[in-house]
């Protein structure tokens, strides 16, 4: 799945949702170290759980951030 992040400096973060699992997070955009260590803690994760963690972050003054879109992400994943 590929979504389209808001309020952040990714603008979109591609993934896959493999026996309930994230795998293949790939952010586009944003700060860089960041992102890959996002990337790599949540890989193999129940998708619950990384949601559960990530949610809610904000960057700065920012209501959001990297990881709350992934976690937005997730969610609408597991909707679609």
């Amino acid at each position: 799945m590929t979504y389209k992040t808001q309020g952040v400096c990714s603008s979109e973060i591609s993934f896959d949702i493999i026996d309930h699992k994230v795998r293949n997070v790939v952010f586009t955009g944003g700060c860089n170290g960041n992102t890959q260590g996002v990337a790599a803690l949540v890989e193999g994760m129940d998708v619950d759980e990384a949601i559960k963690r990530i949610e809610g972050i904000h960057c700065g003054f920012r209501n959001t951030s990297c990881p709350d879109q992934l976690s937005k992400a997730l969610k609408a994943a597991l909707t679609s």
